[in-house]
């Protein structure tokens, strides 16, 4: 018997030792424990050389290093000083990439690519922004300030080409002289005639001046609003900006009170959704007239529709008008001839695609996407900017994409006829195409493989099939070479961190693994390989998620819903998590017997429109009853205790599970909320407005939406834990939730403050005390009986 028992107690020993090879200390410490993984990779021009961030010998910070593809097995730590001098990744090739320019502050540099030779072409008084060559490539075009300048390669010859002025027109009454003032001045000169005779004096001699002068150029004067995206035509005929105007808008303030001074100090951060008066106009520039007009919207489709959600407010009178718009993404044909510009309603329901008449500043639709929700997806861009929009090389045929078949897709638009192409096509999405350096063909990245997987793909230009060029499951970042012949490829598993890797662009060549980056504390733990699996949701639909079992013999039929944040982003699939300390958290849960869902709920991204907008105007709504149908799929296929499931989220997830505690008491025993908007009318105008409208315009969205509104449901044990500088989901929000739960007389939650961090934490120390408070929680509650 005694030998037995012994026996069975080293058995156990091995158990325990094995659970203790992680721990919340271990995984939640400073990443370089882990090891160091590349980013930031880039070629050097010629095509020979890969630059890329990396920490081999454990340094306060990422340092730069390379490796040269013709001894791929050497890697090189770059000398300060060298890297110092490296010329600067950009763009602006001329047509067949033989040159290209720089800056480096107020400097402009030409590089010789085939003599490998630098030139300082000019230096300014200001900083020199966006350099380009023109269609005459013995030009160049760039900015300093708020004005075009072209140089001669030639000749060296500098001409300014605007003359753009900030603030008022000087001949402009001053705004600042009062009534009173005007009529003190008024009665003085009439008064008094010695001191009007000067004034008549000093008048008429101005306007000798003047006339005596030579003419002064034409000035155009942008008032108060910033003067942005200065371009100019290839043609030199014409040139755009932005006209960014922000208004006077109150922003809250966050208190610091640890900071270094001994005094507690004011954060200045960001308005509330519904108070955003930013305005973005554009102006064309007429070289040719030496004039300025604004661009002008009124032709544009559908500018006074209402959206849909009026309806739900009968009482309200809404007077169609003409919604405000933010223009621009300017992008010439490569003659210089046409322009095209993005133009998003303020509203988020609209995008236009319109060409720009140069003469007198309209605008002709080209393509309108509207949805009633609101417009995203990849590719898509903003109201601001962004978003893939450009030309093919003859001159006709425009590109974008848009999400019109409910998946973001590639189409090309001919100007001349109006028709519209789609490139691409399916349940699947696509990523950052662009042209190939001769024009004929494209290159991109999709998720045509299964949404969790992103694949490299070549295509012809006007359309075709797809070739993939890159074959390892996972996701596949590729930085393609200056000559097109390598790709440089950023690859990581569900598993396996991210790694470079080189292969030729081609279909049957292999992959070269650069880096093995992963420290030996790390690689000696099996870190699971977490399956993706679907679950039928209440509504029939299949939602994804990744699910750790644990061993038989450790599980203990409890499990754990972690909820992903930033709303539209996903976290189910084969490549290495954004969540890399919650994945490490997961398997330590594990160990312990826990079985952990992870769900790519409704409103997650990578699986099209429909997806995403499933939570417009209801956060809260099918977004919980996804994880709540997870629960009830833990229950029914993995032998889980419905007494014993918990759930946990930071950001968006922090909402969720709130919304959980206090919505679906009977579902979840406790619950983590880490940094969590507690309230969406506090939270920011371009995330929230596009979900719920604005509080004052659809308050119901916002009621419905809202943790706060529903503190008295909660049932089970609560943690909230939140950043005290938080300059994203402000410290005020759980301060507010808190003084609601101390009204309703609730005694069955915590609060954790952390003083120095901010949204996303960076101390160890901080990560450490949160998710051992997280894990203390339930393990006192879901493992332990508790009353």
């Amino acid at each position: 018997m005694f030998k037995k028992i012994t026996f069975l107690l080293f058995l156990t020993g091995i158990v325990l030792h094995a659970q203790e090879q992680l721990s919340v200390e271990k995984i939640m410490q400073d990443p370089k424990w882990m090891g160091t993984f590349p980013s930031d990779i880039r070629w050097d021009d010629h095509g020979e050389t890969l630059y890329f961030k990396y920490n081999r010998d454990n340094d306060p910070s990422d340092s730069l290093y390379r490796i040269r593809i013709k001894s791929p097995g050497t890697l090189e730590k770059v000398p300060a000083r060298e890297a110092r001098t490296l010329i600067p990744t950009t763009d602006s090739y001329n047509k067949n990439r033989t040159k290209k320019l720089y800056t480096e502050g107020k400097s402009l540099f030409l590089y010789d690519i085939r003599k490998r030779k630098k030139t300082e072409l000019i230096q300014m008084d200001g900083y020199i922004g966006n350099p380009k060559f023109l269609a005459d490539e013995n030009k160049i075009a760039f900015h300093s300030g708020t004005n075009l300048f072209t140089y001669s390669l030639p000749d060296g010859h500098l001409r300014q080409l605007t003359h753009i002025s900030t603030g008022e027109t000087p001949d402009k009454e001053d705004p600042k002289r009062s009534p009173k003032a005007q009529w003190l001045r008024e009665e003085n000169l009439e008064l008094l005639r010695v001191v009007s005779e000067r004034e008549e004096k000093k008048e008429k001699s101005r306007e000798y001046t003047e006339m005596t002068a030579a003419k002064k150029p034409y000035t155009f004067y942008s008032g108060k609003a910033q003067v942005i995206n200065l371009e100019l035509s290839p043609n030199e005929q014409f040139a755009v900006f932005n006209l960014r105007t922000t208004g006077d808008s109150q922003k809250t303030v966050v208190p610091d009170y640890i900071d270094a001074s001994g005094y507690t100090t004011d954060l200045h951060t960001r308005t509330k959704v519904g108070e955003e008066t930013t305005t973005m106009d554009m102006a064309v520039y007429n070289l040719v007239k030496d004039t300025v007009y604004l661009v002008g919207t009124d032709a544009l489709p559908g500018l006074n529709d209402l959206p849909d959600y009026t309806k739900d407010y009968p009482d309200k009178d809404w007077e169609p008008e003409e919604r405000t718009v933010m223009i621009s993404g300017a992008s010439f044909s490569p003659d210089g001839k046409n322009i095209v510009v993005n133009v998003r309603s303020k509203d988020n329901k609209d995008r236009w695609i319109a060409l720009l008449n140069t003469r007198d500043g309209s605008l002709k639709n080209l393509d309108r996407q509207r949805d009633e929700a609101w417009i995203a997806g990849p590719g898509i861009g903003w109201s601001m900017g962004g978003g893939v929009l450009g030309w093919l090389p003859d001159n006709k045929h425009i590109y974008f994409q848009s999400e019109e078949t409910g998946y973001s897709h590639l189409y090309i638009l001919d100007i001349t006829t109006g028709k519209k192409k789609a490139l691409t096509s399916g349940k699947f999405e696509v990523f950052d195409p662009f042209l190939a350096a001769d024009g004929k063909s494209w290159y991109l990245t999709t998720s045509e493989a299964g949404p969790g997987e992103r694949h490299f793909y070549t295509m012809p230009v006007y359309g075709g099939t797809m070739k993939k060029l890159t074959s390892m499951t996972g996701n596949n970042e590729v930085t393609l070479s200056p000559d097109e012949k390598y790709m440089a490829i950023r690859y990581s598993y569900s598993n396996k961190p991210w790694e470079l890797y080189l292969k030729k662009n081609t279909t049957n060549a292999k992959e070269t693994q650069l880096t093995s980056g992963r420290s030996e504390a790390f690689a000696a733990y099996p870190w699971r390989d977490p399956q993706l699996i679907h679950f039928t949701a209440s509504d029939g639909q299949q939602v994804p998620a990744r699910l750790y079992v644990p061993t038989a013999d450790v599980k203990n039929n409890a499990a754990i819903i972690f909820v992903h944040g930033a709303g539209y982003l996903q976290n189910v699939h084969k490549w290495w998590s954004l969540y890399f300390r919650e994945y490490m958290f997961h398997n330590l849960l594990a160990d312990l017997g826990y079985t952990v869902l992870d769900i790519d709920y409704r409103g997650s991204a990578g699986y099209g429109r429909d997806w995403r907008t499933a939570i417009y105007r209801h956060m809260g709504g099918k977004d919980l009853s996804d994880q709540v149908d997870g629960a009830r799929f833990l229950i029914a296929e993995q032998d889980i205790n419905p007494q014993k499931i918990g759930i946990y989220g930071g950001s968006y997830g922090g909402f969720i599970t709130l919304m959980a505690m206090f919505n679906e008491g009977d579902t979840f025993t406790s619950g983590a909320a880490l940094r969590s908007v507690t309230d969406w009318a506090h939270y920011n105008h371009g995330y929230t407005s596009n979900i719920l409208n604005e509080p004052y315009n659809d308050p119901e969205a916002y009621r419905k939406s809202s943790p706060i509104y529903f503190a008295e449901g909660l049932k089970g044990h609560l943690l909230i834990a939140h950043g005290m500088v938080d300059v994203n989901v402000h410290f005020q929000d759980v301060v507010r939730l808190s003084q609601r739960l101390i009204e309703l007389g609730k005694d069955n939650w915590e609060m954790a403050v952390y003083p120095a961090e901010d949204h996303g934490f960076v101390e160890p120390s901080s990560w450490t005390d949160e998710y051992k408070r997280i894990l203390k929680l339930f393990n006192s509650t879901l493992l332990e009986d508790h009353k």
